[in-house]
């Protein structure tokens, strides 16, 4: 395997092959109708503020995002939908969803410490070239699951996320997609390639 700025394995025509596999957001939901409730549940929970959404169409470089998810997942109920609202912001936005287990190679290629993490987010430029990875959760969601688990009581599986963790989670995710968009709109190549 031969290495693309650094990172083994994920070079651009391996991310668009994938990113091509993938589905849209109802696609992706549609693969399996018992687990999507739960995602909606949290798709109605979650909405962009007005600011977020001028932050978010103000864009002017087109982002490719990849997420390795799966629907069974309750990190992913929670999160995906935020990604959804997000992207929907956005027509520069181009988002789709592949199977962890259907889509190994690629989950095995984007581990996290030892581990087959869902979701993982792979942000890319228009040409497909890697940016960034995001995976697992946020630092909103580690610190409050942390305090839930490390704490004298765990909720049972499938417990309400409060409002406020999924707005400040929300915003971590809107954080990363808008230093995703900074970091192409400032990359040398890309001004170059549009002269601005």
């Amino acid at each position: 395997m031969s290495s693309v700025a650094g990172i083994p394995w994920l070079d651009a025509a391996y991310l668009k092959s994938k990113h091509d596999a993938g589905l849209d957001y109802e696609s992706y939901l549609a693969t399996n109708p018992a687990k999507a409730p739960n995602w909606r549940k949290y798709e109605s929970q979650v909405h962009l503020t007005d600011d977020q959404r001028r932050v978010v169409s103000s864009f002017t470089r087109e982002i490719k995002v990849l997420v390795t998810s799966g629907i069974w997942c309750g990190d992913c109920a929670v999160q995906c939908p935020m990604l959804m609202k997000i992207a929907h912001a956005s027509s520069l936005i181009d988002l789709k969803f592949v199977d962890r287990d259907e889509h190994i190679d690629l989950s095995e290629r984007i581990m996290i410490n030892a581990g087959l993490r869902v979701p993982t987010a792979i942000f890319m430029a228009e040409d497909f070239e890697l940016v960034s990875l995001l995976a697992d959760r946020t630092l909103t969601r580690y610190r409050a699951i942390a305090a839930r688990q490390l704490g004298p009581s765990c909720p049972l599986p499938g417990a309400p996320v409060p409002q406020d963790e999924l707005n400040a989670t929300l915003q971590e995710w809107l954080n990363e997609v808008e230093r995703v968009h900074l970091l192409l709109r400032l990359s040398h190549r890309l001004r170059e390639k549009y002269g601005d």
